[in-house]
């Protein structure tokens, strides 16, 4: 696993608290954490923050009901993107991430508001997305939520992929399967 590639964050009143820039995740403690403005301005920290910041910065500011958010450059997902290609309706899981396929965004440089705009297109009705040649973002109501979001668009890349290597093309879930998924998950795991 990248030893410092990805980061991570949390909706605070201020902004939000984002990993540091450069830091390896081993060495990071919750003092090398950085809270910022939506602006980017530092509010509390000594470090700087993700070069990032501005993808979770435009996703609080696009998404009220997002906590949390996740970036990773997870292997499988991160494969698929440098494809630019999203992942389809193969499996009913792919509605975790809110919609029929997991999206694609447009390419853009890292750490710029060109890709924090595409991130936000493409999570456009969605809560997970991969990156152009570049990796998955996910959110969630919390951290956890996001992160386990994040984990499960691994393993659904994973799965496509390892379909795809032999040489099989999945068969794709139609739009009522995937209407009939997603009136399935609205109780999915709630008590009683």
């Amino acid at each position: 696993m990248p030893s410092k590639s990805g980061n991570l964050s949390v909706r605070t009143a201020a902004g939000c608290l984002v990993t540091p820039s450069g830091l390896a995740y081993a060495a990071t403690g919750p003092e090398d954490l950085v809270e910022i403005a939506p602006d980017g301005t530092v509010v509390a920290g000594h470090r700087r923050p993700s070069s990032e910041w501005r993808l979770h910065a435009a996703i609080y500011a696009a998404r009220p009901e997002a906590r949390a958010v996740v970036h990773t450059h997870s292997p499988m997902a991160t494969a698929l993107s440098c494809a630019r290609q999203g992942i389809p309706p193969f499996h009913y899981m792919v509605a975790l991430a809110g919609g029929p396929e997991i999206r694609c965004a447009a390419y853009a440089t890292f750490g710029t508001q060109a890709l924090a705009e595409a991130c936000v297109a493409a999570l456009d009705g969605r809560k997970a997305a991969l990156l152009a040649n570049h990796g998955v973002v996910a959110l969630g109501g919390t951290l956890a939520g996001a992160k386990a979001l994040a984990e499960e668009v691994e393993n659904l890349a994973r799965q496509y992929l390892a379909l795809r290597a032999a040489g099989l093309d999945p068969v794709l879930l139609t739009a009522a399967e995937m209407a009939e998924v997603f009136e399935q998950f609205g109780d999915y795991g709630r008590a009683g």
